[in-house]
């Protein structure tokens, strides 16, 4: 039985109707470039997120770039991370002239260890910036509590966590600044590229919405070196129609996360953590096993979609060897990086592919 790691034709065809009338009223309105429902999806998402502010910009990855930008991160400046994550968590930090510093994590969440964030921090130290891996929220409130005692902005990797919370609070809400990306394949996921910034502050409102337009304000005056970064018209207006099933499309991810944890019965499969203190939106379903790579190749010819996120940490990519990190550095993510594998999880799975997906892991093992 062939099955893929997510199914977006399944999530898709329900609401195709839907989606091209949204389509069809951008057509018939022409207003391509920050239209309405580029406003209107600001709008949700904010609220969604308990912040007062949405800027809707191009990807997940200028989200975050213009986070930086926006929390005053300059040339040699450093900002705190994790190697445990997608790259352009460091990426941006890189493009805006500053250095990732990287700190180890937490072997049962994947997110940010906050005991060994403040042995990280020097008098170069501009921004903390935890990743909610998965979909599940980083030790928020250590981080903050960190960062408010050596005056740091706190800029939350939201991309894999839009609903998400922890303690009650929603991912985005908490730091100064919120990222999310709602490349194809997240929970809440355009049709292209596209991604937004939540804030609460207006000083930080201001200055994204200026930044995402080439840092004018008004048109054509400049008072920063800005980007072209706009949240496309189009891709809006299918968000805004799916952001109406986005609570649906989170309980049916745990429901089958909840499915998968009553079938893995083998010791050979760690399944993921849920801490008691968060709301896991199981973006994926991530577990760790001995012989990750072996079990990767046997689902590959059983025809069962998985994805390894992520094979090489960040530290150990050849892009960042000038930083000076060594194997062994970072023990936990190096390990998380050799065992993870993450195994279909959509809404839209039946019991039978679940229970394929299980005997078929629990078979390499026999």
């Amino acid at each position: 039985m062939a099955i893929p790691l997510l199914d977006l034709t399944r999530q898709n065809g329900p609401i195709r109707d839907e989606i091209n009338e949204a389509i069809s009223r951008v057509l018939d309105h022409n207003k391509f470039i920050l239209g309405p429902e580029v406003a209107e999806l600001e709008k949700k998402v904010s609220e969604y997120s308990e912040c007062k502010h949405g800027i809707g910009v191009a990807s997940g990855t200028d989200s975050l770039l213009i986070s930086l930008r926006s929390a005053g991160v300059e040339p040699g400046d450093e900002v705190i991370t994790t190697s445990f994550t997608f790259f352009a968590t460091a990426g941006v930090i890189t493009r805006v002239g500053a250095i990732p510093v990287f700190v180890d994590i937490l072997p049962d969440t994947f997110n940010l260890d906050p005991d060994l964030i403040e042995s990280a921090i020097t008098g170069k130290t501009k921004v903390i910036m935890p990743v909610h891996l998965y979909g599940q929220c980083a030790d928020m409130d250590r981080i903050n509590e960190i960062a408010k005692k050596h005056n740091l902005a706190v800029v939350e990797d939201a991309a894999q966590a839009i609903g998400a919370k922890y303690k009650g609070k929603k991912a985005g809400s908490m730091g100064d600044l919120g990222c999310f990306s709602f490349f194809p394949s997240k929970n809440l996921g355009a049709c292209g590229d596209a991604g937004m910034i939540v804030t609460n502050d207006d000083s930080h409102e201001e200055m994204c919405r200026k930044l995402r337009v080439h840092g004018s304000k008004p048109k054509y005056y400049h008072s920063v070196v800005g980007y072209n970064s706009r949240l496309d018209t189009l891709q809006a207006a299918i968000l805004g129609v799916k952001f109406n099933y986005l609570e649906g499309w989170h309980e049916g991810r745990r429901e089958k996360a909840r499915k998968y944890n009553e079938l893995f019965t083998s010791e050979k499969v760690k399944k993921p953590f849920e801490s008691e203190d968060c709301y896991h939106i199981y973006h994926q379903y991530t577990i760790r096993v001995p012989e990750r790579d072996a079990l990767a190749q046997h689902l590959k010819e059983k025809g069962i979609g998985h994805a390894i996120y992520y094979p090489l940490p960040l530290h150990s990519q050849e892009c960042y060897r000038e930083l000076g990190y060594k194997e062994g550095d970072l023990p936990e993510t190096e390990s998380a990086a050799r065992e993870v594998i993450s195994i279909p999880i959509f809404p839209e799975m039946t019991d039978e592919e679940q229970k394929e997906v299980v005997s078929t892991i629990e078979g390499f093992y026999k």
